[in-house]
C-alpha cells in the first residue's frame, strides 16, 4: 500500500537524461563545444545508471 506512491527511480533518471541532453544541445548550439562534450559525459553517466537499474529490475 504505502509503495503505491513511491516514484520511479528510473522515471527520473530518464527526465533528468533528458533535461541533461536539452542543456547539452543549448551549449552546442552557443558554440561552447568543450562544456558541451562536459554535459553530455555526464549526460552518458546517467543512461549508465538507467541501464544499470533496468537490469537489476529484469526490465
Amino acid at each position: 500500500m504505502f509503495g503505491l506512491f513511491k516514484k520511479d527511480p528510473i522515471k527520473q533518471l530518464e527526465k533528468k537524461y533528458l533535461k541533461l541532453m536539452e542543456e547539452a544541445m543549448e551549449i552546442q548550439r552557443g558554440g561552447d563545444i568543450k562544456a558541451y562534450a562536459q554535459k553530455a559525459a555526464e549526460a552518458e553517466k546517467v543512461a549508465e545508471e538507467i541501464e544499470e537499474l533496468k537490469k537489476q529490475q529484469g526490465k
